[in-house]
C-alpha cells in the first residue's frame, strides 16, 4: 500500500475472527466516479470484544488518477476535512483538500500547484478559516482557506533549504509554530524523507519569522503540540531508527529530548496531547516483532514512559508475513487512545485466505486503548472487494469516530462508538 511500512507486536494470537458483512451505504466517487467496493467486512480480532459499527462511507477524488489522504479533522460544524494529494509524486500531484458536513457529503474541494512535487500533510481550524500545510515544488507551504467555500484567503510559500516541507502546525499567540523537514534525501517518500527535521515560526500571515534546527534530535519532525507555553514535537531519529520527543520554548529553544523504541527500526508517525499534558505516540516498529506491529507508547508531560503495548496481525495470519502500519490516534475523553492503522501482506510468496478475509487485502485496523494502556478492542474494516488502509482518525462531537480511508481516494468511513456491533 505504501513506500514505507513499520509492524507490531510478537504479541500475535490466533483470535477468534467474527465477520460481519455490512452494506455499504453511501459510496460516492469511489476509484473512480460510480465504481463501488461492494459490502464491508469487519473483523473483531481479540474474543470476541464488541466493536464499533459502521455508520456511513464516502470517498471523493481529485482530478489526478487517484488521490491519497494523509490527515482528517473534525471541524467546528460537525463536519470534516481531509488533506493529501490528488495524481503521484513528483510529476504529477497536487495538494488535494476536501471538506464534508456531517454525513458524509461533499461540501467543497479544493487543489493546489501545477502537477508535479506536491504535498498535502495536514491542517487545523482557526477562528476565521482552515490553515493547511504542506509543500508546493518542494518548497513549505502554508495556507488558509475560507470555510465555508475553500477559496484562498492568503497564502505563502518558503525555502528553507532543498526540498523541505511543512508537516504539522499549530497556532500560537504570535501566529503559527510549525514543524517538518528540509534537505530530503528520499524526496520522491511520503513519509520518511531522510531529511533535517526543522522548526519553522510564522506571523499569522504565514510569512517566515525564525527557524530552528531539530536535526540533532530528529531527521524529520512529524506532529506538534503546545502546552503549558511549550512546544513537543514528535517525529524520527536519523534512518527512522527511534521515536523522537522534543520540548522545546516558544522561540524554539529545545529544554530537552527524549528517544523510545527497541533495538531495531522504530517509525513514529502518529502524536497527540491530552489536556493534562500528557502524550500518546504510535507507529510501527520492528522491535521484538515478527513483522511490522503498532507500536503505541504513552508519556507523560515530562517524557516519562507510563505504558507502552505492541499489537498487531489482527486477522491471525502468518504473523511474519503481515504488515501493521500506524498513521493516526487521537487521545480520548477516557484517558485512552484511540489509534488507526493498515494491515496486510505485501510478499508475493504469501497469500493466505480464511474465509472472505485474505492476507493480501489490505484492511483498516483501529485499536482502542484505556487509559492504563490495556486494549479494549480491535477492529478492521474493509471492502469485500479492494483494498483499505487507515491513513488518520479524529473524533466526532458525539464521541464517534471518522477514518481517513486510503482507498485510491479521499474515504471518510463514519464508525458509531454506540450502539455497537456484538462480536461472538
Amino acid at each position: 500500500m505504501k513506500e514505507q511500512r513499520r509492524r507490531f507486536t510478537v504479541r500475535k494470537q490466533r483470535f477468534a475472527v467474527l465477520v460481519l458483512t455490512l452494506l455499504l451505504t453511501s459510496v460516492v466517487g469511489c476509484l473512480g466516479e460510480d465504481e463501488g467496493e461492494g459490502s464491508i467486512l469487519v473483523s473483531s480480532g481479540n474474543n470476541g470484544e464488541t466493536v464499533p459499527e459502521v455508520a456511513w462511507m464516502t470517498s471523493y477524488g481529485g482530478s489526478g488518477e487517484e488521490a491519497h489522504g494523509h490527515f482528517i479533522l473534525a471541524c467546528e460544524d460537525g463536519g470534516f476535512l481531509q488533506i493529501g494529494e490528488t495524481g503521484f509524486i513528483p510529476n504529477s500531484a497536487k495538494l488535494l483538500v476536501v471538506k464534508v458536513n456531517a454525513t458524509g457529503e461533499l461540501e467543497w474541494k479544493k487543489e493546489f500547484g501545477s502537477k508535479g512535487h506536491n504535498l498535502g500533510n495536514s491542517a487545523i481550524e482557526v477562528g476565521d478559516g482552515y490553515v493547511v500545510v504542506g509543500a508546493l515544488d518542494e518548497d513549505s507551504t502554508v495556507i488558509k482557506l475560507n470555510k465555508t467555500t475553500g477559496s484562498t484567503v492568503w497564502s505563502q510559500t518558503h525555502n528553507y533549504g532543498g526540498s523541505d516541507a511543512i508537516e504539522h502546525v499549530v497556532a500560537t499567540d504570535t501566529g503559527f509554530a510549525a514543524v517538518g523537514y528540509i534537505d530530503a534525501e528520499d524526496d520522491e517518500n511520503t513519509f520518511f524523507t531522510e531529511g533535517k527535521g526543522r522548526l519553522m515560526l510564522l506571523d499569522q500571515d504565514g510569512e517566515q519569522q525564525v527557524d530552528r534546527s531539530l536535526n540533532p534530535h530528529m531527521a524529520h519532525a512529524y506532529r506538534l503540540a503546545v502546552h503549558d507555553r511549550h512546544l513537543f514535537i514528535s517525529g524520527l531519529t536519523e534512518g527512522a531508527e527511534d521515536y523522537a520527543l522534543v520540548k522545546a520554548t516558544l522561540s524554539g529553544e529545545v529544554v530537552w529530548a527524549k528517544t523510545y523504541g527497541g533495538g531495531q527500526a522504530d517509525h513514529n508517525f502518529a502524536f497527540d496531547m491530552a489536556e493534562d499534558g500528557s502524550m500518546v505516540l504510535s507507529g510501527h516498529t520492528l522491535s521484538d516483532t515478527e513483522n511490522w506491529d503498532t507500536y503505541t507508547v504513552n508519556i507523560d508531560n515530562d517524557g516519562v514512559v507510563l505504558w507502552e503495548a505492541t499489537h498487531g496481525n489482527p486477522r491471525g495470519f502468518d504473523a511474519r508475513y503481515i504488515h501493521d502500519e500506524v498513521w493516526g490516534l487521537r487521545t480520548t475523553e477516557d484517558g485512552g487512545a484511540v489509534v488507526v492503522a493498515g494491515t496486510g501482506d505485501e510478499y508475493w510468496s504469501y497469500s493466505k485466505c480464511d474465509g472472505v478475509e485474505c492476507s493480501d487485502a489490505w484492511r483498516v485496523y483501529v485499536l482502542k486503548f484505556d487509559a492504563v494502556g490495556t486494549l479494549e478492542w480491535e477492529a478492521t474494516y474493509g471492502p469485500s472487494q479492494g483494498d483499505w488502509a487507515g491513513e488518520d482518525i479524529c473524533i466526532t462531537q458525539d464521541g464517534d469516530f471518522v477514518v481517513a480511508v486510503d482507498n485510491g481516494a479521499f474515504g471518510f468511513l463514519k464508525l458509531n462508538t454506540s450502539p455497537e456491533v456484538e462480536a461472538s
